[in-house]
């Protein structure tokens, strides 16, 4: 016995709590009938009072099983516990449950219970404990589940094996059983808190957890009526708490059972804590599929120990941590059992069921899709897609469960992205987000009108609204995942929107091995293509195209296979389309057959190819039959049957080689079988095959022999009792069979987007045959390694994800907006358009990002503000979210939200009241200025009266989203109570303050360098949609643009100049408006802009500001308004004369301003903008030359242009003398730029030996376009303009030409100066039809011409390698037919000659000679061009001339017409004969004078020439004079027009005469050159040729005989008139030639005697017309040739 001083139980933990239970045991214990337990209970209480047991020894074979007692005192203990126990009276029992539960909270109780046949005294307590919960009474249940928790929580027992199922049990029983409610709660919480702990314990593998107490909250079986009273909510939660209550760590000391060590474990490698948590898993599972027998299948307890069971492991799935989703055993038992048991009670129609079916789906979706692919594959469309698609008639809370939980997984946005990758881009995955979406848009639409339906117009309200917001909550969650991985922020998840699947982060990456994921595609696919489709998209397209192949496949066999072949998703051989056409899903087995039965050689080679592929071995016929009929239905064709049919019997027979004779025996039985499984089944058969029959048809069958009967008898059988069903029969039409499997797992037409055929099913659960089949497919896949299991992080994913489901969301959102007036229907709507919007923005995906746009523009209904409810102005704000949220990725898409902008801001102005910009756009400018700026607020009777204009009126009555303005057509009165309707629809619009409108505009400046650009563009198209109204123009978004270019004016250069490529064409098209308002607005607004840009600075060589300001330029260039033309002109003047500091490539465009204003039509814009210009070349002239060299040359054109003025010639000639100011400015810019340019050569600049002209000859370009323009100028019409301008130009190059080097000097000769004598050189009167352009062109070139050769003279030393050019120049002038340009250009060769004289060398001497020879010679071809003018006029006799009756009555030759004709040639012959004969003689001068002033320069080369030139034009002179014939005719009409004759003969004698004289002197003043050059013989055979021709003319010309010998003349006739009137005429040059020979020396004279003495003997005898020559010719005699007689 204890001692008084000790506490009952002893001094011991495991004591203290001992002693008074086992007290108040004995207290309460019947003494007689629980005697032994009494007995008992005193014998533990006093060897727990006893304190000279010794310490516990731990290494005792029988430990003991309370800490800190002996075995002998715990095992004694333990035994009073049990009978109390086993005493089944509640009074004892309860203190031995305290204390049990008492010694289990403080780990007191040790030991193992592994199974309930163990003997140790834990199980057998725990057995005892066990059977107290089966007492009814409810305080012994709750006792003993508050004991199960206990045990469960306690570390220092471990309870393995059937002790843990006997626990699990017991929880049931009582939860199943009792008859209390709130102990039933408390069974199911105890149960819940037992699995938690176990199987905290095994992710963690250790006794020693820490846990959460189970919440009520966590337990979703809303069937159950528990949770409908609080109180006993509130009492189960209490029981749960108090026994989870206290510390789960261990005191110091306490023990705690290790986890198992290596030794302890299975062959598996696991501990037996996750053996035990497998097992106990297992028989969650198991307990879950119970099903109810036949003789009551509607056990409701039954039915509520299998929601439990659900329920249990829906919490332990959502609670799994990575060991489960890692470890192959746990997921094996998922798929082995979790999987089986969701099937099995798929089929019950029990919606509490149901529901856990679709939770415990989502939580093995959340956590284990990586690992359970296929299940997955087929469990979302039994239990998801089944239900959503049903739209006729679901079960509402069914289909409401389904969008539930289709609202959580549409919230994680990576298990979409999941589905997506692994079966819609899977070939042989179902595709299930996409049957998702397109179900969702079917239950969104609701139910077609004047469909049956069992849905109230209440629920099918709601199932919209759900699936509206499943729809637009797949849509956020694709934004959400793409602004994580690219890293946007503003559409970030929301952080109370927690992530399913947090906890499956770990694995995220994970495959099926552990090892990362392989992207390659692997299935059992039959391409080799697929294995190389590495990428999602290249598995996407194939897919796509692989179902496109199908669905052509099932409409046309044939062109199915072509196409697939083609495309190379199948090989082209006939063992690839036949595995094609047996393994692939999806494919009509109608089609298959009828392909199979085709005659044609490849569906034959394929049908063989098919059957062979099949294994008949071993089976029985029948077997054989229904095995080969299961792929495909027999064709209807009875040809297409026999050769099927055919086929079989000879694979058959080759299977099996001793099942029949031949195989025709296989083909007839085959046949027969066929026939009977017809004649059996169908309906439409009344008299039936009998087995006799079918026995006597098959008779001699097999080869003249009977088969068995016996055979025959058992096939009969098989084929009456079992029907032989081919693929997809059924009694009901193929399209309308909702339970096909590959149905429902969307294989057999997954391409359509939307498939408005329903199904017919009524049913909630899954029928038996769909349990059937896809627990068939499951057993199947067991066999079979698992797919790989896709994790992407490519945004790309998304484009493929858009391009699937924009279309059905885009149909569902509109639908809804448009026919529902919810506010949550219409905010989810709004929401999904703006998810929508943002992701194919970002994606790039442009025509989906456009047509959601339009989309939510049009349901603004800002165009029709009459309709607008409270929807349209959330439409309106969304638009407004959508520009400042998704604004970078807008691009083409800001022209719909600008004109929603613009719609509102007009809107809002009607609103207050304010004066349309239409009236401000029909005020004068002025005016319109000096209005200020209307008050904001307004009275209502203001309002009142604005809404009387016409805008309102428009406004009103509306109009269609695309139209720029309000029907026309419709009436023009509004009705008041359309006003009101107005006024409180616009009152609708004031919750959005036009401050958000100003926002986005001024959010652009935070817009990306692409977007800024793309918003631009749309604002401008808006703007010129406002501006074109006809009736109401518009300027808010022009004003906007202002402020746009104004807010990014500071972006990078590159950025700018891209934006204001867009506003320069919106400036130009706008300033081009017929409107003058309107574009004298726009100018002004791009003045301002301008002024603003021009004060930045530009550096040298960049052209930005002639971009920025050459709008203006086109402005001015194109407008027909002369009012916007001065505006323009006044606006660059403006600028120019403000910010000309700063202008640098501005400067071309302000000279094309001025250029146009030049040339313009209106006085005051000519002399504005010359005004302007005389101030810039005044005063500014060197920032103009600091530029580029084009920007001198376009001043330079502006001035040319200038000069053309036909306003005012002082303004030409002002001009002309400001192009010679800038030739002055630049000589000394030059020297100035020199200076800036190079210090190191300054000190050279005024050096003379060139450098400083070298060195000037990068500016020297300066003056090519001054000098080119002046040139042009030239051609001008007006003769002071050209004068001036060829003076100008002259004289710029002769003061200024210092400074040229030789290289420019050249080029501006090739560029100027020579381009002025291009074309022949002619004068006004050389020939009748001259006109009046020849005249100036001829008075240009004879002035510049002679200016040409001053200037050259001057400069000869630097221009010396032009002398051919510029003697070319001048001698064509020479060539040219007339005596004035001839003349001109002899003038001026001598000046040139004269002025070069002394600086001309030898070889340049020449070089001038022989051009001037050459130009000489070309004139020759005049006279053949005369010759042949005259060769075929016949000139008429002057007496038969005027004698028209003797003409027309004898002769009949001429016509009136012919002679006129003739006679206009003649006389135009006779002018050119003149003056060619005028020009001859000029040339012959002037080589003369040329002779005289130059012959000491000149050698025998040089005389050589000039003798040449003589000597040819006295031969042509003597060609001339013996054309007898041209001077008859010139003789004729001379004498017919009454004009004096050609001067032939004139012309020839003064042609000789020169020469003579050029001989003669040349013979005289350098004897030594003569010699040289044989002048003596030359002066002796032209004097021959002078004296001939007279004599020839006198008719003596000498004359000798045969023999040799001078004639004899006896006679002589007398000269004729003609004659003797020639003879006169040479009578000069006969003198001349006389007093030549007359004056030669002796020995001179005697040489040539014998040469000369016939002819002067001949002059003797002819006649002569003077006696002068017979007085010369005596004096040769007697002085010359008598002297020599003499001798």
């Amino acid at each position: 016995m204890a001692s008084p001083t000790s506490p009952l139980g002893g001094s011991t933990p495991s004591g203290r709590v001992l002693g008074p239970a086992l007290d108040r045991v004995i207290k309460n214990a019947a003494w007689r009938k629980h005697s032994a337990l009494v007995a008992a209970a005193k014998s533990a209480l006093d060897l727990l009072s006893s304190s000279s047991y010794p310490p516990p020894d731990p290494t005792s074979p029988h430990p003991s099983a309370l800490l800190g007692l002996p075995p002998a005192a715990a095992a004694a203990s333990l035994h009073a516990l049990i009978l109390a126990l086993d005493s089944a009276s509640p009074k004892v029992v309860d203190p031995a449950l305290d204390c049990v539960a008492k010694l289990l909270y403080h780990r007191l109780l040790l030991g193992d219970i592994a199974a309930s046949s163990d003997d140790s005294p834990a199980s057998r307590l725990l057995a005892a404990v066990l059977s107290c919960g089966a007492l009814n009474d409810d305080a012994m249940e709750l006792a003993t589940l508050r004991v199960l928790v206990a045990a469960a929580r306690c570390p220092s027992i471990a309870i393995r094996g059937d002790g843990l199922a006997q626990m699990l049990k017991t929880c049931y029983n009582v939860y199943l059983s009792s008859g209390s409610s709130a102990n039933q709660l408390c069974a199911k919480l105890a149960l819940a808190q037992v699995l938690v702990i176990v199987f905290a314990r095994v992710e963690a593998d250790s006794m020693d957890v820490r846990v959460q107490t189970v919440l009520i909250s966590d337990m979703m079986d809303m069937s159950d009526r528990s949770l409908n009273d609080s109180s006993i909510v509130l009492v189960a939660q209490g029981f749960i708490n108090e026994a989870m209550e206290g510390s789960d760590v261990p005191e110091p000391g306490t023990p705690v059972v290790a986890a198992d060590e290596a030794d302890e474990t299975e062959e598996g490698g696991m501990s037996k804590i996750r053996e035990d948590g497998l097992a106990l898993f297992k028989n969650l599972c198991k307990l879950s599929m119970k099903l109810s027998t036949p003789d009551n299948p509607e056990d409701q307890v039954l039915l509520r120990g299998k929601v439990l069971s659900l329920e249990l492991l829906k919490m332990v799935v959502d609670n799994a941590g990575p060991f489960w989703r890692t470890n192959d055993k746990y997921l094996g038992a998922i798929k082995q059992y979790l999987c089986l048991s969701l099937l099995k009670n798929s089929a019950l129609s029990a919606m509490s069921i149901f529901q856990l079916l679709c939770a415990i789906f989502v939580g093995l979706l959340s956590r284990f899709r990586s690992g359970l692919k296929e299940e997955l594959g087929i469990f979302f469309p039994m239990l998801v897609l089944r239900v959503l698609e049903n739209v006729h008639q679901p079960s509402f809370l069914q289909k409401m469960t389904v969008l539930n939980l289709l609202e959580k997984i549409c919230k994680e946005s990576q298990v979409l992205i999941d589905i997506f990758v692994n079966y819609d881009c899977d070939v042989d995955a179902p595709n299930i987000f996409e049957r998702t979406v397109n179900g969702l848009l079917k239950t969104a639409l609701g139910v077609p009108p004047g469909a049956t339906t069992t849905l109230t117009p209440a629920q099918d309200q709601t199932f919209r609204i759900e699936s509206v917001k499943c729809l637009a909550t797949i849509l956020r969650s694709m934004g959400s995942w793409m602004d994580q991985q690219l890293r946007i922020g503003d559409f970030s998840p929301k952080v109370s929107e927690v992530s399913l699947n947090s906890i499956d982060s770990p694995n995220i990456l994970i495959g099926e091995d552990g090892n990362g994921i392989d992207y390659e595609l692997q299935s059992d696919s039959y391409s080799p293509d697929t294995s190389d489709a590495s990428s999602l998209e290249q598995r996407r397209a194939y897919k796509i195209e692989l179902q496109k192949g199908i669905s052509l496949f099932n409409r046309k066999p044939s062109k199915g296979i072509d196409f697939l072949t083609k495309s190379k998703k199948i090989g082209q051989s006939p063992e690839d389309v036949a595995s094609f056409l047996r393994n692939t899903g999806g494919l009509n087995a109608t089609m298959i057959g009828d392909y199979l039965g085709e005659r044609d050689e490849f569906p034959l080679k394929v049908m063989h190819a098919y059957v062979d592929a099949l294994n008949f071995e071993g089976m029985d016929f029948g077997e054989a039959i229904r095995y080969y009929l299961r792929g495909f239905r027999l064709p209807g064709e009875a040809q297409k049957i026999d050769r099927v049919m055919e086929k079989f019997a000879e694979r058959y027979c080759k299977c099996n080689p001793n099942s029949f004779t031949s195989a025709d025996t296989a083909y007839v039985l085959a046949y027969s079988v066929i026939m009977l499984n017809t004649d059996a089944h169908n309906m439409m058969v009344k008299d039936k095959m009998s087995k006799s029959d079918f026995i006597r048809n098959n008779r001699g069958i097999d080869d003249g022999k009977d088969l068995p009967e016996s055979y025959l008898s058992t096939l009969y059988d098989q084929i009456v009792k079992n029907e032989i069903k081919m693929s997809a029969d059924s009694s009901v039409p193929q399209n309308k069979q909702p339970s096909s499997v590959m149905k429902l797992l969307g294989l057999d037409n997954i391409i359509n987007l939307v498939n408005w055929k329903q199904a017919e099913d009524k049913a909630l659960g899954a029928n038996d045959l769909l349990i059937k089949n896809i627990h068939e497919k499951f057993k199947a896949k067991s066999g079979k390694s698992e797919s790989i299991f896709y994790v992407i992080t490519e945004t790309t994913i998304l484009r493929f994800m858009m391009e699937v489901c924009w279309a059905p969301m885009m149909a569902a959102f509109s639908m809804t907006l448009d026919q529902c007036d919810d506010k949550a229907a219409t905010s989810q709507c709004l929401q999904g358009f703006r998810s929508a919007v943002h992701v194919t923005s970002v994606m790039c995906m442009q025509t989906q990002r456009d047509a959601f746009v339009t989309s939510v523009a049009k349901f603004t209904y800002l165009h029709c503000v009459a309709d607008m409810k409270q929807k349209n102005v959330d439409a309106v704000k969304a638009i407004i979210s959508i520009a400042i949220e998704d604004g970078d990725y807008l691009q083409e898409a800001w022209e719909h939200v600008l004109t929603c902008l613009s719609r509102f801001e007009h809107l809002h102005l009607l609103g207050e009241g304010s004066p349309t910009d239409a009236s401000f756009l029909t005020v004068p400018l002025v005016e319109s200025e000096e209005k200020t700026q209307k008050s904001s607020t307004t009275t209502a009777s203001k309002r009142t009266n604005a809404l009387q204009n016409p805008a309102v009126m428009a406004a009103v009555r509306g109009g269609s989203y695309d139209s720029i303005t309000a029907k026309n057509n419709a009436s023009p009165l509004v009705t008041p109570d359309q006003i009101n309707n107005f006024i409180s629809n616009i009152n609708l619009l004031d919750q959005i303050g036009i401050f958000e409108l100003n926002h986005i505009f001024a959010h652009s400046q935070r817009l990306n360098s692409n977007a800024i650009v793309a918003f631009v563009e749309a604002l401008c198209k808006v703007s010129i949609t406002e501006l074109q109204s006809p009736t109401d123009p518009r300027i808010f978004c022009l004003t906007k643009i202002v402020e746009i270019a104004h807010y990014n004016m500071n972006r990078i250069r590159l950025v700018w100049s891209r934006i204001w490529k867009v506003l320069s064409d919106f400036f130009v098209s706008v300033g081009l408006s017929e409107n003058l308002s309107v574009a004298i607005f726009v100018m002004d607004s791009l003045r301002q802009l301008a002024m603003k840009f021009l004060e930045r600075e530009e550096l040298a060589n960049y052209n930005f500001q002639n971009e920025f300001l050459q709008p203006f330029a086109v402005v001015m260039q194109k407008s027909n308004a002369s009012e916007v033309r001065e505006l323009v002109v006044r606006c660059v003047s403006q600028m120019v004369l403000s910010r000309v500091n700063n202008i640098k490539s501005g400067w071309k465009s302000v000279f094309t301003v001025f250029t146009a204003a030049a040339a313009d039509d209106r006085k005051s814009i000519v002399l504005l903008a010359f005004e302007t210009m005389e101030k810039i070349v005044r005063d500014y002239f060197p920032y103009i030359t600091e530029t580029e060299t084009t920007t001198f040359t376009d001043c330079v054109k502006c001035l040319i242009t200038f000069t053309s003025s036909k306003f005012s010639s002082d303004a030409s000639l002002n001009a002309i003398a400001f192009l010679r100011f800038c030739a002055v400015k630049l000589a000394e810019e030059g020297f100035v730029c020199h200076d800036k340019d190079t210090d190191q050569q300054s000190n050279n600049l005024d050096s003379s030996d060139g450098n400083a002209v070298a060195h000037k000859d990068d500016h020297v370009y300066f003056w090519v376009p001054l000098l080119a323009g002046l040139a042009r100028l030239t051609a001008d019409t007006r003769p002071t303009i050209r004068k001036g301008a060829v003076e100008v130009l002259f004289d710029i190059l002769k003061d200024h030409g210092q400074l040229f080097s030789q290289s420019f000097w050249t080029n501006i000769f090739e560029s100027v100066v020579y381009p002025l004598f291009n074309g022949e050189i002619s004068t006004p009167n050389s020939q009748s039809d001259s006109t009046e352009d020849d005249s100036w062109n001829f008075e240009t070139k004879t002035v510049a011409v002679k200016c040409l050769v001053d200037l050259y003279v001057t400069f000869f030393d630097v221009m010396r390698p032009e002398l051919i050019r510029v003697t070319s120049v001048v001698t064509s002038f020479i060539k040219s037919p007339s005596r004035q340009s001839a003349s001109i250009g002899m003038s001026v060769f001598q000046r040139l000659t004269e002025g070069l004289a002394s600086k001309l060398s030898k070889d340049e001497w020449k070089e001038i000679l022989l051009c001037f020879k050459e130009s000489a010679a070309q004139t020759f071809v005049v006279f053949e061009k005369i010759v042949k003018m005259m060769k075929d006029i016949e000139i008429p006799e002057k007496n038969e001339s005027y004698s028209e009756a003797e003409q027309y009555s004898e002769h009949d030759i001429y016509n009136e017409d012919e002679e006129e004709d003739n006679m206009e040639t003649s006389s135009y012959a006779i002018v050119k004969m003149k003056n060619h004969m005028s020009l001859q003689l000029l040339i012959v001068q002037g080589i003369v004078k040329l002779y005289e002033t130059h012959r000491r320069s000149f050698c025998a080369e040089h005389m050589g020439i000039m003798l040449e030139m003589l000597s040819a034009i006295t031969s042509h002179a003597s060609e001339v004079s013996s054309e007898s014939a041209l001077l008859t005719k010139f003789h004729k009409s001379c004498s017919l027009l009454e004009v004096p004759e050609p001067a032939v003969i004139h012309f020839e004698n003064e042609s000789y005469q020169s020469y003579l004289k050029i001989l003669q002197a040349l013979l005289h003043d350098n004897p030594s050159l003569s010699r040289d050059m044989n002048i003596e013989s030359q002066i002796m055979l032209v004097s021959e040729k002078i004296l001939r021709t007279y004599l020839n003319c006198a008719g003596h010309e000498p004359s000798k005989d045969a023999s040799g010998r001078d004639l004899v003349v006896h006679w002589a006739l007398p000269l004729g008139a003609a004659k003797k009137e020639e003879l006169s005429a040479r009578t000069s040059v006969v003198l001349h030639v006389m007093r030549l020979l007359g004056g030669l020396e002796r020995e001179c004279f005697r040489r040539n005697l014998p040469l000369l003495f016939p002819l002067l003997a001949n002059l003797i005898r002819c006649e002569h017309s003077s006696g002068e020559v017979q007085v010369a010719l005596y004096g040769i005699f007697q002085s010359s040739i008598g002297p020599i007689i003499s001798v």
